[in-house]
């Protein structure tokens, strides 16, 4: 009686209450459709992506930010199945149940939800209330077209059933469960399903059908890696030979389950007795010590005065070295901190005196183009109402690149800027940013040409990318005449980078120019023309972005010949 209890507490290991395949392509598939058709929900697409890598906290925190924002019923439905299974994984069960339980019966995985729901309540011992979830998701028939989920629901009711001791119902899950698990070949699997089996007839004391599985498991453990699974079969036969009264076998079997079990478990035990020798040592010599001392304690007490005396001193004067250099190191860090807060003083001042004189500019010039407005309004010149109209929706862009490129500056410069690298369609993005500035080329009929090689991709973060090519399309828009041409284009491609290269016919720089844009400490540099409101922060933004994407950036240009922009950045492993 004792060993089949030993033994059931034994065979009912929980490894099989996992309750979600890896990503299988169902699920896959479904959320990349859903990626696209809520591409503007920024952390419903980074808790998607995480929950498919399996990195679970991040998806517990995107999904949360996502839920803050009220998202519709739908993305919700999702945040809650990302969060449930999230936590299920981290082994927070209670938390499982709180999530699950918030997705409606509308929801595209709402049968999987309840099987992670009834997995989450055998978990915590709730075992009528698993029975209920395994039982209603088996009602749903898109549930019979899939074997995995439908094996997950025989495998929980058979072992629920079990712990209910309604053993005639857990007899016929637990053989339904086998049928599909012997028709999908994996190992692992199968194991799972004859030890449940074999634990079933055991606990009724139905030795004869019970041990061909125990056999059956242990032949499989001794194919499969996993030494978890070979200590749990060879500790099992080792408890079956034990009851028929064959020692000699299930002293072999014990001991095979002794290795194993050292091999993954028991190395706290080798550190016990390690710790407990090197206990033992110290007390020998200590002893040891002891007699010493009472054998030549005169001796030793002068000796140790002597040498306790050297040591003080040697203590203070190790303390004064050390002060002293931590004065003079101090000093030093003080002295580099101060100079670089001048320095940031020093570009924050140049900062605000250029960005207020601009902002100053932008704002008269509003004015005075709306008294211009206000003035033709009463002579009904419609024409020229039409370009004042343009003239003030000119000035007002500019100001707004000026503060938005303030804004990513000031993010970049106090580290709050968030960075995540992705594999970028590098062709799209160009054709994205082509669209956003559309009025602004034909307003001055420059023809835009997008040769970038559809077949590039690379890895950089997307939001500082378009940034950047905003930036520069802007500048090479601002800088070029009517009916001029811009064109991006790929140059000198090779495995590991792809140069992306920005091309225009406009006014262009000397090599004075070019030389203050590139250079690292100069934070602003004025355009040339006093109609393009800037300060130069734009390319400083640019610069900054490229290089903590890991790429390059190069300017080649002549006066009144145009200028080339050339960009480089990391390929991804889809380029072929």
């Amino acid at each position: 009686m004792l060993a089949k209890l030993s033994l059931l507490f034994i065979l009912i290991p929980f490894f099989l209450f996992s309750q979600i395949k890896s990503y299988n392509d169902v699920i896959a598939k479904e959320l990349q459709k859903k990626a696209v058709e809520y591409k503007t929900e920024i952390n419903f697409i980074k808790s998607q992506s995480f929950y498919l890598k399996q990195d679970w906290d991040s998806t517990l925190i995107y999904s949360m930010k996502q839920l803050s924002l009220n998202p519709n019923n739908e993305i919700a439905n999702y945040c809650h199945f990302f969060r449930g299974t999230s936590f299920f994984e981290k082994k927070l069960y209670k938390e499982t149940k709180n999530e699950m339980i918030q997705i409606s019966n509308q929801f595209v995985f709402f049968p999987q939800a309840r099987i992670i729901l009834a997995g989450a309540s055998l978990e915590l011992r709730d075992f009528e209330k698993a029975g209920l979830y395994y039982e209603n998701a088996l009602k749903f028939p898109q549930i019979s077209k899939q074997p995995y989920s439908l094996s997950k629901i025989y495998e929980g009711l058979g072992m629920t059933y079990i712990f209910l001791k309604k053993y005639d119902k857990a007899e016929e899950y637990l053989i339904k469960n086998l049928k599909i698990k012997e028709k999908d070949k994996d190992k692992d699997n199968l194991y799972n399903a004859y030890n449940s089996i074999a634990n079933l007839y055991y606990v009724q004391y139905k030795d004869q059908q019970a041990i061909p599985y125990f056999e059956k498991a242990y032949d499989l453990s001794n194919k499969t890696n996993k030494l978890d699974l070979k200590y749990t079969a060879s500790k099992n036969m080792a408890v079956v030979e034990e009851n028929r009264n064959n020692f000699k076998q299930a002293l072999a079997y014990r001991k095979e389950s002794e290795q194993w079990k050292d091999s993954v478990n028991d190395q706290n035990k080798v550190w016990a007795v390690a710790d407990f020798e090197k206990k033992f040592a110290v007390s020998q010599k200590q002893k040891q010590i002891k007699v010493l001392e009472v054998e030549n304690k005169l001796k030793n007490s002068q000796r140790n005065w002597l040498f306790f005396s050297a040591i003080g001193l040697l203590l203070l004067l190790t303390s004064g070295i050390y002060l002293y250099a931590q004065k003079v190191k101090n000093a030093k860090i003080i002295l580099i901190q101060k100079n670089k807060l001048d320095e940031l003083n020093a570009t924050k001042d140049q900062l605000f005196s250029i960005v207020s004189h601009d902002l100053r500019s932008s704002v008269n010039a509003l004015k005075t183009s709306n008294a211009k407005l206000s003035a033709t309004l009463e002579t009904k010149n419609y024409e020229e109402l039409n370009q004042l109209i343009i003239q003030n929706s000119g000035i007002a862009n500019g100001t707004y690149s000026l503060l938005d490129n303030l804004l990513h500056w000031a993010l970049l410069q106090t580290k709050q800027l968030y960075f995540h690298k992705e594999s970028v369609h590098l062709f799209s993005i160009v054709q994205q940013i082509e669209y956003n500035y559309k009025p602004l080329l034909l307003d001055k009929s420059i023809t835009f040409e997008n040769s970038v090689s559809k077949n590039c991709f690379i890895f950089v973060d997307i939001d500082s990318l378009k940034i950047v090519l905003r930036n520069l399309l802007d500048n090479a828009i601002k800088f070029s005449n009517e009916n001029g041409k811009i064109s991006f284009y790929i140059q000198e491609e090779n495995p590991e980078s792809c140069q992306l290269v920005l091309q225009d016919t406009g006014l262009g720089m000397n090599e004075d120019t070019i030389a203050a844009i590139l250079k690292d400490d100069e934070l602003l540099a004025k355009k040339g023309k006093s109609e393009a409101i800037g300060t130069g922060l734009g390319m400083q933004l640019c610069k900054q972005m490229v290089k903590k994407n890991g790429g390059t950036i190069q300017i080649e240009s002549e006066l009144n010949k145009g200028t080339k922009i050339i960009l480089t950045f990391p390929k991804t492993e889809q380029n072929g």
